[in-house]
């Protein structure tokens, strides 16, 4: 069979198709278009209907291939850990800035596939990087990901803040858990297929930030910095805990979609 037959014979997206395809015969998307009418081995073409129909019923393509692009990076994800998004190059982007503005010591908090602070420690080398995650197997990930991309990062085994070191941060960043436990969302699009710990802030959504948020200060050097993901309706009550906290310069950022999806603080006492 050949590899435009195979595209035909299955019902999911073309694109997601394409890459399928793609990545069972270790080839790029063009050549399936140049090569086309070209007969596919058998158990690359068994590989490739399986993993579609995996997709068909609902396993998000990027653990089917193994891998997100993000930033500049290609990770590899599985089911241990949330998939990378756009919106949290926004914060990436945030997180350089205050880089670039002094902040020597960063702290990602809830590291998963190690996005952030990889993407960080790319673009700004010299910056003692540290990540943090309470699942193991979510750590092991992202240590693979820094090995594979060459990049220096300390990963840490720690539900939050337990047993980092306190009182020693230029900036804290965060991509936390913040859907509700009822909201509807979870079972939509990929959401059913990633790690419950990493989607799930607690019963509103802001506990695992208000954790971060009363924790934070404890552990910031003067003039640091913290900077949150958060839910796009989430802006308004995480600034709040931010003012409430102490922090100060309180300002949120909107994603590539213009929502309201980042915010940050100073910490001056």
């Amino acid at each position: 069979m050949t590899a435009r037959e195979l595209l035909q014979q299955v019902a999911i997206d073309r694109g997601d198709a394409e890459g399928l395809l793609a990545n069972a015969l270790k080839v790029d998307r063009a050549w399936l278009f140049a090569h086309g009418d070209e007969p596919v081995d058998d158990t690359c073409a068994r590989h490739f209907m399986e993993q579609a129909t995996a997709r068909a019923e609902g396993e998000p393509l990027a653990y089917l291939l193994g891998y997100r692009d993000f930033w500049s990076l290609r990770l590899s994800v599985n089911r241990d850990v949330l998939i990378p998004r756009r919106e949290t190059e926004h914060l990436v982007e945030w997180a350089i800035e205050r880089i670039d503005a002094g902040a020597q010591r960063v702290l990602d908090l809830g590291t998963g596939s190690g996005a952030i602070a990889l993407a960080c420690k790319s673009e700004r080398p010299r910056v003692k990087m540290c990540a943090v995650d309470g699942s193991q197997e979510a750590l092991s990930c992202a240590r693979a990901n820094g090995e594979s991309l060459g990049l220096e990062v300390d990963w840490l085994y720690s539900n939050w803040f337990d047993t980092v070191p306190p009182g020693c941060w230029d900036l804290v960043v965060s991509n936390p858990p913040y859907i509700a436990a009822n909201d509807a969302h979870l079972s939509q699009g990929d959401l059913p297929a990633e790690p419950a710990l990493a989607l799930i802030g607690g019963d509103t959504g802001l506990e695992s930030i208000e954790h971060i948020v009363g924790q934070a200060p404890d552990f910031l050097l003067p003039r640091g910095w913290l900077l949150l993901e958060h839910g796009f309706d989430q802006a308004e009550a995480v600034a709040r805990l931010l003012r409430t906290k102490g922090f100060t310069n309180v300002s949120t950022r909107q994603d590539w979609s213009g929502q309201a999806r980042m915010t940050g603080g100073q910490w001056l006492s």
